[in-house]
């Protein structure tokens, strides 16, 4: 016998969450639980803002009807919207036990706020010091001298940064004036520096500063090929659509040698083990871009381990059926 329930939540985040120059306060998302016999599977669908074409609005009503499809008997199709089709997706497979238990909980640490605070943290990650970089946020010129600030004083430091297509060619070329050329092998990669693809191409030229793909994956003329400069590509599932969708696009990019990146759209702590269990699954050995629950008060339903922010359980969500 098959049983379902869709929860609408909502987690308070921190003041500084900026994304595309909007300020987001809250994380709201969906959860879908499925059950049949003793087995279940859980999914969460929550459209990034500023980054999903469809909002959570637009979304419930779809996951609602497909979930009482799904009660009927029927295998309905997943919707089309990504973060919909993704999170049915997930619960169906956690149902069917198609997505493996083992996680890979590492995360490159996500750096913000004052750069003299993270020195101490940076020096004191143990093992391989990765960390990741918003940049595009403040002048070009600033995220160049502090890009190059952090390279400098811990040498074993490597680099991920994310410019999400802020910079003209102009403003490119002025935060890579600033970063020693002998540190830009430590940028293990920078996501989308510039507006348009053949700039950011031009640029990886210019500077050898290895690009990643991100936003240019969901451009609707994008395919995968071997790109001068281009070194990795950063997949977000809650973006991409179906489980089904992300193997596509991993299978795709290592093909052609690239690294892959599984990364956050600010997930809830659910969405994020699973995110975890996903890049042990299609990415293994490749550090995944998880470290977003810094940005949250609380966690719901599943802990991230060696977390101390309370967490949630199903009481505390909103049932919609």
């Amino acid at each position: 016998m098959r049983q379902a329930q869709v929860y609408r939540w909502q987690i308070p985040l921190d003041a500084g969450v900026v994304l595309r120059e909007r300020r987001l306060k809250t994380r709201d998302g969906l959860f879908v639980h499925l059950k049949e016999g003793m087995r279940e599977g859980w999914g969460e669908i929550s459209p990034l803002p500023g980054f999903s074409e469809e909002t959570l609005d637009e979304v419930q009503p779809l996951v609602i009807g497909w979930v009482d499809c799904w009660l009927s008997g029927e295998t309905p199709a997943l919707p089309a919207q990504p973060s919909a089709a993704f999170g049915l997706s997930c619960a169906l497979a956690e149902l069917a036990d198609a997505l493996p238990q083992a996680a890979d909980y590492r995360a490159a640490m996500l750096c913000s706020g004052d750069p003299d605070e993270l020195f101490a943290a940076l020096a004191a990650l143990p093992g391989e010091k990765l960390a990741k970089v918003k940049v595009g946020l403040y002048e070009a010129v600033r995220d160049g001298m502090v890009v190059n600030l952090l390279l400098e004083s811990i040498p074993d430091l490597q680099l991920r940064l994310d410019a999400n297509r802020a910079w003209t060619p102009l403003k490119a070329r002025q935060f890579a004036r600033y970063v020693n050329p002998q540190y830009r092998p430590r940028i293990a990669f920078l996501e989308e520096p510039c507006k348009t693809r053949e700039d950011s191409l031009a640029f990886a030229e210019e500077t050898g500063i290895t690009l990643a793909w991100d936003e240019s994956l969901r451009d609707a003329d994008f395919y995968f090929q071997q790109q001068p400069g281009v070194g990795a590509v950063v997949i977000k599932p809650m973006l991409t659509g179906s489980l089904h969708k992300v193997q596509q696009q991993v299978a795709a990019a290592k093909a052609l040698g690239l690294t892959v990146v599984i990364s956050s759209s600010i997930e809830s702590s659910l969405g994020l083990t699973q995110l975890a269990r996903i890049a042990a699954w299609l990415t293994p050995g490749t550090v995944p871009g998880l470290d977003t629950l810094q940005l949250m008060k609380t966690q719901l339903l599943r802990r991230w381990p060696q977390s101390d922010l309370p967490c949630l359980q199903v009481d505390a969500l909103e049932p919609l059926r």
